[in-house]
């Protein structure tokens, strides 16, 4: 983290490091939970669609897939919308991957409920998470190596 973000690309996801305005944007769709499709063999898509939102999953064996294709014109096997409980759990869970965190009033929208203030005051005194000055929660470099602690702490 110390060397990468001395030679100027400091950290923008867990694993990843990039210039500033270098990120990859495809990972970015991911984890800031925005739209984006399923196509090939064993893939997981999230969609909007008439203002629901969907999570879709393609069939993961190749000819299964390539049936599904040739017989009804796609490969999705799997197409529900996720609880607000799930959908907040999963926008935590990407989002905090994210050195930027995550937005807690759009965590609201999207869950239906707030994160529980004690929990994050618990992490925020263990030196796991702090909040910006814009409202955002995001994960400090001493919580990244626990961040799947952290998320289980959080989600609901």
């Amino acid at each position: 983290q110390e060397i990468c973000a001395a030679a100027g690309l400091p950290a923008y996801e867990i694993p990843n490091h990039a210039r500033p305005g270098r990120e990859c944007r495809h990972n970015l769709v991911y984890w800031r939970g925005h739209d984006y499709a399923g196509i090939g063999p064993g893939a997981h898509g999230r969609l909007t669609i008439d203002g629901a939102r969907l999570a879709t999953e393609t069939d993961k064996r190749q000819e299964g897939w390539l049936s599904r294709v040739e017989s009804v014109g796609h490969g999705i096997v799997v197409e529900e919308e996720p609880t607000h409980t799930e959908r907040g759990d999963e926008y935590l869970l990407m989002g905090l991957r994210l050195a930027e965190g995550i937005d807690l009033d759009r965590f609201r929208a999207i869950a239906g409920h707030d994160i529980d203030p004690e929990k994050i005051a618990f992490l925020r005194e263990q030196g796991a998470v702090e909040t910006t000055a814009d409202g955002k929660l995001r994960v400090t470099l001493e919580g990244f190596p626990i961040l799947d602690a952290v998320v289980a702490d959080l989600a609901a």
